[in-house]
């Protein structure tokens, strides 16, 4: 039960200084140890290119110590489902090779993995039906432009939005298909999602998408982070005037203290340190969740949306639409868009209503 004089925190316990010094004694071994193992592997193959799975790759920070700190890396590569999933491709790929000829070799820069959206879709058919054995209103927009145009006017309305659309995400990150999204302006968006919807501690904050033609101008390098795998900086200019080392020597030691005392023009998807898990999108590359980016850029300015994966805490994230649906009707969400249609809680029958009047929130 004590590890270094102290007790095993338990879950919901608060998190003391003790705690915060020894995750990031934690975080500075582990990133040692994988800045070894990656020069160990550049020194004895020759290479100059990375490409890495396994749990550890998931960690942000030791991936982009590599890019920034290990001298002869030209390229860093992060399987999306690096973990225990991800294992079952590279025994697929061991085996494909074993029994068939080499593949063609594919292009520098193509990403075979389709944006990681490998999962399940769902047509809109069985999307309305769904709907329609919930009881719920749904509107459905001429087309996918409207769509997009009117999710973002609720985003830029302040509305938080749950958004279902096209194939699952594989792996552990929602990258827009199975996500949760809003403006992330402003501390009271983090302190909304966190109690009445993921029902978590306020000071956790969310992970910003962003335009990839616009996050060099917003975050320092490295800024291209397709599958939310890397971190980086926000830029000085939309920094609040403190920073953690002031926070710290008036005092401040407690998550809340520390996350309300450093702020920055996005507070809702940067840590105290003014750092991201970035996630960068390309509208082109077909995916609504880019369409609505950047029709609230258009709208607002901003090139970026909070994005957390559609689910609450202890539960996997939404696949069917039924799952998206359930968690819709259970949360302080405002808008569903799921498929081609959008479902507002505030047009839905009476019964919707008093359910979210007996909703509590996770501080309460």
């Amino acid at each position: 039960e004590m590890l270094f004089g102290q007790p095993v925190r338990r879950p919901d316990a608060p998190v003391t200084p003790f705690h915060m010094n020894m995750a990031a004694s934690v975080q500075a071994v582990l990133e040692e140890a994988v800045l070894a193992l990656a020069r160990t592997a550049l020194q004895r193959t020759g290479q100059r290119h990375l490409c890495l799975a396994g749990g550890v790759a998931l960690n942000c920070l030791a991936n982009t110590r590599l890019l920034l700190d290990l001298p002869g890396l030209d390229g860093l590569w992060i399987q999306p489902a690096a973990g225990d999933a991800g294992g079952a491709l590279g025994a697929a790929l061991e085996l494909g090779h074993s029994r068939a000829p080499a593949p063609p070799a594919r292009r520098r820069g193509h990403d075979a993995m389709a944006a990681g959206l490998l999962g399940p879709a769902y047509p809109a058919d069985e999307i309305r039906a769904a709907l329609e054995a919930a009881g719920l209103v749904h509107d459905e927009p001429a087309d996918a432009g409207t769509l997009a145009r009117q999710v973002a006017a609720a985003l830029a309305d302040k509305q938080i939005v749950g958004h279902f659309d096209g194939r699952m995400e594989f792996g552990p990150r929602a990258l827009g298909n199975r996500s949760i999204l809003a403006d992330p302006r402003g501390t009271e968006t983090l302190s909304r999602v966190n109690r009445s919807i993921k029902f978590r501690e306020d000071w956790r904050p969310f992970a910003p998408i962003v335009l990839a033609d616009q996050a060099a101008a917003v975050f320092e390098a490295p800024s291209d982070s397709p599958y939310m795998l890397l971190v980086t900086k926000l830029k000085p200019a939309f920094r609040g005037a403190d920073d953690l080392e002031q926070a710290r020597a008036r005092g401040l030691n407690a998550p809340m203290d520390l996350q309300g005392a450093v702020s920055s023009d996005f507070a809702a998807v940067t840590h105290v340190d003014f750092s991201a898990r970035l996630q960068t999108v390309d509208p082109a590359g077909g995916a609504r969740a880019g369409a609505i980016l950047q029709a609230f850029h258009a709208m607002t300015g901003c090139p970026m949306l909070l994005n957390t994966s559609f689910n609450v805490r202890g539960e996997p994230i939404v696949c069917a639409p039924g799952d998206a649906i359930d968690c819709f009707l259970n949360t302080h969400l405002d808008l569903l868009a799921i498929g081609p249609f959008l479902v507002h809680k505030s047009a839905q029958p009476d019964w919707v209503q008093q359910k979210i009047g007996r909703m509590r929130f996770a501080a309460d």
